[in-house]
């Protein structure tokens, strides 16, 4: 029968026996967890090597005697050779050392386990029986898999750890496209503060009991202001909360995610981002529009439509090699559109208007610079919308269109 433990190994002694591929494998993970490590063994492979030489490691060159495994809180022996790592799993015994035989696990006091880590809960798999290393890595997986999926109870039940918050970027909409770390952040809050776009369908998941703080902001409609949303999240911070600051795209594209680090930093607040996919390349890319292809465009300029057309943006709408995104740009378009064209810029430059990208309600109306104005007024083009100028916006860019991002026009929108 076997009993697991947690047992830290941090400024512990710990004897590794062998410097083979086996020993290569476990010694980063000694290093992670701050061991005090030694490695007795006539010779090194060479990625054990590396690993020595890379942490200043301390290498005896010799072979094992009991001497050496004196004194240590844990001993891993791979040496190869069924008896040495016998010998030194007898002679941990009589110390009342624990020992890892990784020769024949079933005959050392001690078993590495199959990790998985989720934020600060860490799972270990392990065999009670025998030793079946593959079946072990596989049921090590499938609870991985559960983890990363954002479905585990992982929120805390005693409030014995300091708060913090989280930025985390939504990416487009669907809760598939999120990342492991926000799903996994998601599953551990307290509160959620939420935007009115992004993967607001993530919220269904939350268990009753979490807050979910909505601060959404639409054009022109800003209901709580921004350094409203500053003080709630380090409010709730300081009140030993996990907060997560749910956001559409990215949270340093246009999402004033950098205001909100500098209130949590300097509130004293621990705070961290976790990135998205921004709707600047994910939306045009789910009307099948990408945003940089060879030969066509080789860069890409990426504008928030409330600041105006300023000069760096008149020079990326002129170069035909530059494709134009232009995020919250509705309203403002028809202004922006003729001062460029009143600067020179082709008025037959492509322009698409992607609206409700990866959601069901999802269009596009694709026109040109100098049409643009009045293709969008007569198709009813409204927010969310993602605007691109430029070669990678013709419709004939790449073919055949995808099923899933060709889109029957509403009347009198243009073809």
């Amino acid at each position: 029968m076997t009993t697991m433990l947690g047992v830290s190994l941090a400024g512990r002694r710990v004897v590794v026996v062998g410097g083979g591929s086996v020993t290569a494998r476990r010694l980063p993970r000694f290093l992670r967890e701050g061991a005090e490590i030694e490695i007795v063994s006539p010779v090194l492979a060479p990625e054990t090597a590396q690993i020595v030489a890379d942490n200043d490691i301390p290498w005896r060159a010799q072979p094992v005697a009991e001497r050496d495994v004196a004194g240590a809180w844990l001993v891993h022996t791979a040496t190869g050779d069924a008896e040495t790592d016998a010998a030194v799993a007898a002679w941990c015994d009589a110390a009342r050392t624990f020992c890892i035989n990784a020769s024949d696990g079933a005959h050392g006091s001690a078993r590495m386990t199959a990790e998985t880590r989720a934020g600060d809960v860490l799972v270990g798999t392990t065999s009670d029986a025998g030793v079946d290393p593959r079946r072990t890595a596989r049921v090590n997986r499938s609870i991985r898999e559960l983890l990363e999926s954002g479905s585990a109870p992982l929120r805390r039940v005693r409030d014995s750890a300091a708060g913090q918050v989280s930025l985390v970027g939504g990416g487009p909409g669907p809760v598939d496209l999120m990342t492991l770390r926000a799903r996994r952040l998601i599953a551990e809050a307290d509160v959620v503060v939420a935007d009115r776009l992004g993967a607001a369908a993530v919220l269904d998941e939350l268990d009753p009991d979490v807050e979910i703080v909505h601060v959404g902001k639409a054009p022109g409609h800003h209901p709580v202001p921004q350094d409203e949303i500053n003080a709630i999240l380090v409010a709730r911070a300081r009140a030993g909360k996990r907060v997560v600051r749910l956001k559409g795209g990215d949270p340093f594209v246009f999402g004033r995610g950098g205001e909100e680090v500098t209130a949590c930093l300097e509130a004293g607040v621990p705070v961290e981002v976790v990135p998205g996919t921004t709707s600047a390349v994910s939306v045009p890319q789910a009307a099948g529009i990408p945003v940089t292809h060879r030969g066509v465009a080789s860069s890409v300029h990426v504008m928030n439509g409330q600041m105006g057309l300023r000069p760096s943006a008149l020079a990326s709408l002129a170069d035909d090699t530059v494709t134009t995104v232009l995020l919250m740009g509705v309203a403002a378009f028809p202004a922006l559109a003729a001062q460029a064209l009143s600067q020179g810029v082709p008025a037959d430059r492509p322009v698409a208007f992607v609206e409700s990208g990866h959601t069901e309600h999802q269009r596009t109306t694709r026109t040109t610079l100098g049409r643009a104005g009045v293709d969008a007024a007569r198709a009813g083009v409204r927010n969310p919308a993602v605007i691109v100028i430029g070669d990678v916006a013709r419709a004939d860019l790449l073919l055949p269109a995808l099923p899933s991002t060709t889109h029957a026009p509403r009347e009198g929108e243009a073809a």
